[in-house]
């Protein structure tokens, strides 16, 4: 006997800093530890099964992430559901929408666009409410330099510099679509500095820590212990060197995911 099964893609946001990523691990609270808990309160037990378009690393947060949610019963009343689960997350998680999607759809699978943002400030030593959310450099960076380094990364590249461990049959000449350092205007508080920038970065695949590899040569670039000529080679395979400096985790926010 065929047994129904229904699927709903939900969009969460999240501050990621007192988490272990997403991804459940042993003996550490993860983001979908806590979600799989609250869905698992809220059902009263009845099976489902979550999955995530993809893994943030820990102490990463997220303006707007995807999780894929299989049940065998429907849900009746989408906006009720949807006002239960965010009465019982946790304060830092937030679900913002949800919306029934037909069995074809496959959230891991289904062809995607990510855009990522880098918040980042320097030279002073800034309030510690900034800590969650924005890397502080405390040397003077140029930042005109640093405009220029990103450009560098769009287009179609060879980034196995940019992966943490790679391996010798992985896969990296990818695509950045775009890529651009700008004054942040998008997240305001009044202990911010007067100043701080956003890296902005749209591809559809990113390996593991590469945003956090290139923000880290941007600063390096920054601090002019790289050249523009640097990044360019190490964007080429025959003469391509792995860059070392992985930029703190608490900066990085995975902005939207726009599936195609």
């Amino acid at each position: 006997m065929k047994t129904n099964k229904y699927f709903y893609l939900i969009t969460i946001q999240y501050l990621g800093y007192r988490f272990h990523g997403w991804q459940k691990q042993p003996d550490v609270k993860t983001l979908h530890l806590m979600v799989d808990r609250t869905l698992n309160f809220i059902l009263q037990g009845k099976r489902f099964k979550t999955l995530s378009s993809g893994r943030t690393d820990a102490m990463v947060s997220a303006e707007s992430a995807s999780i894929e949610l299989f049940l065998f019963e429907p849900i009746e009343d989408l906006n009720a559901f949807l006002e239960l689960f965010n009465y019982n997350l946790p304060q830092d998680i937030r679900a913002l929408s949800i919306k029934e999607v037909d069995e074809k759809f496959n959230i891991i699978q289904h062809s995607k666009v990510k855009e990522y943002l880098y918040l980042f400030t320097y030279g002073q030593k800034c309030h510690p409410f900034c800590a969650p959310i924005m890397t502080t450099i405390l040397d003077d960076l140029n930042i005109e330099t640093m405009k220029q380094g990103a450009k560098l990364f769009e287009g179609s590249h060879y980034f196995k510099s940019y992966c943490y461990k790679p391996t010798d049959n992985g896969v990296y000449t990818r695509e950045i679509i775009s890529c651009e350092i700008v004054e942040n205007t998008l997240y305001t508080a009044n202990y911010f500095p007067e100043k701080s920038y956003l890296l902005r970065v749209r591809g559809k695949g990113f390996m593991r820590n590469q945003i956090r590899l290139m923000m880290g040569t941007l600063i390096d670039l920054g601090k002019e212990k790289l050249t523009l000529t640097d990044i360019k080679l190490s964007l080429n395979k025959e003469t391509a060197k792995k860059m070392n400096f992985i930029a703190p985790a608490s900066g990085l926010i995975l902005n939207r995911i726009e599936f195609e």
